[in-house]
């Protein structure tokens, strides 16, 4: 089987969704939406292709990239300005030229407003013998830029065109058939891909999870992410938090400053988390026993799985589809992304109530052992695309 994806290329969630089945002999072929410098160093025995590329010391030997070669990285930024601002059509030419010489089985665009938007352009240019499409909506694809009338149509176009569509939430099942969606609907799965939950077990803290001192706070501040909200809930909670210590991953240069001036009002010890590899996160997550994650338009947040997995009380916005993943109140708290008060009044009770830790990371691991099980999802993966090259009807 040969596969083209669309989509981005320094993305750990292409990486990992790509990685469930590295190891079936197909040949798969990685087209960079975004077009920038970074290659995610976990993508193994597949090629990508780049307008402008440097050499890169963490990507590993099996991956190859076809583009054109340049010494330094700040000549592939100049070279892709260049392109965009003579030739704005060369990313989709290249795209269309491509798939016509490769001819893959399948064309897979990961994300609608980059690998999507640019495969339907692609599709225009190549209206003959176009590849079977698998368009994959992430996280705020539709709910959010659906409601947006600069993206509304285009977002219709691709769903009106694809073949099969996939997404992490039934809310965007139910979206993207209101939107015209023609094609068939792939299972709804994490866009992550499983867990390997014996691994992810060896990065737990040893005992009850309500023993656990720390909070890790979701950082990111920016036109969705809402870290700035979450640091202000938490100061609220200044008098329960003695004792406690707080770690911030994927913060926004804004969050890190209003994080350092938290801790020297509050005296709360606070972690500004650096880009690490993916066990050392599974570590924070392992070590937590509350974990926020609040953004005003989101699909299911990954990181709301790991806290699940990792035995971290889950406190997330109530613009993801969470309701699908845990019980408010039971299996975890879900809060609206823009009042601090709400939020912190989730973490004060997450804070004195030992017992709703406890019951609720037994809860949050059953879910991910029935749904989040790498095996299952990777079997039902490699089903999915087989069964679409074979033209069977799916689940």
């Amino acid at each position: 089987m040969r596969i083209l994806f669309v989509a981005m290329s320094e993305s750990i969630h292409v990486a990992r969704w790509i990685s469930q089945f590295s190891n079936q002999g197909w040949e798969l072929y990685i087209f960079s939406s975004t077009d920038n410098l970074q290659i995610h160093p976990d993508f193994k025995n597949l090629t990508i292709y780049k307008s402008f590329y440097s050499y890169q010391k963490n990507v590993d030997k099996s991956v190859k990239i076809k583009g054109i070669p340049v010494i330094f990285n700040l000549f592939v930024r100049i070279g892709n300005k260049f392109l965009n601002a003579l030739f704005p059509d060369y990313h989709k030419n290249q795209l269309s030229r491509i798939i016509t010489g490769l001819k893959p089985d399948i064309i897979h665009s990961m994300e609608f407003q980059a690998g999507g938007y640019l495969t339907m352009e692609a599709k225009k240019k190549v209206p003959h013998h176009f590849p079977v499409w698998i368009a994959t909506n992430w996280g705020s694809d539709i709910y959010h830029f659906g409601k947006d009338p600069l993206h509304e149509g285009r977002i219709k176009e691709i769903l009106e065109n694809c073949d099969y569509y996939s997404c992490e939430c039934n809310r965007d099942v139910d979206l993207a058939i209101k939107y015209g969606l023609k094609g068939m609907v792939l299972p709804v799965l994490p866009n992550a891909g499983g867990f390997d939950l014996a691994f992810a077990n060896k990065h737990r803290q040893t005992g009850p999870s309500s023993e656990r001192r720390l909070i890790l706070l979701k950082g990111y501040h920016g036109w969705a992410g809402r870290g700035l909200v979450g640091l202000e809930a938490l100061s609220l909670c200044k008098n329960e938090l003695n004792g406690y210590n707080v770690a911030i991953f994927s913060a926004s240069s804004e969050v890190k400053k209003t994080a350092i001036e938290f801790s020297r009002k509050t005296g709360i010890p606070v972690y500004i988390i650096p880009p690490c590899p993916y066990h050392e996160m599974l570590d924070f997550f392992g070590k937590s026993r509350i974990y926020v994650g609040l953004s005003i338009s989101d699909a299911i947040s990954t990181s709301l799985l790991e806290s699940m997995v990792m035995g971290a009380f889950p406190i997330q916005s109530n613009t993801s589809c969470a309701d699908e993943w845990i019980v408010n109140g039971m299996s975890g708290f879900i809060v609206p992304p823009e009042d601090p008060c709400r939020v912190a009044d989730a973490i004060k009770e997450a804070i004195k109530n030992d017992s709703l830790i406890n019951n609720a990371v037994n809860i949050n691991f059953d879910t991910a052992k029935e749904r989040l099980n790498d095996k299952k999802i990777r079997e039902l993966v490699i089903r999915s695309y087989n069964d679409i090259v074979n033209n069977q009807k799916l689940p």
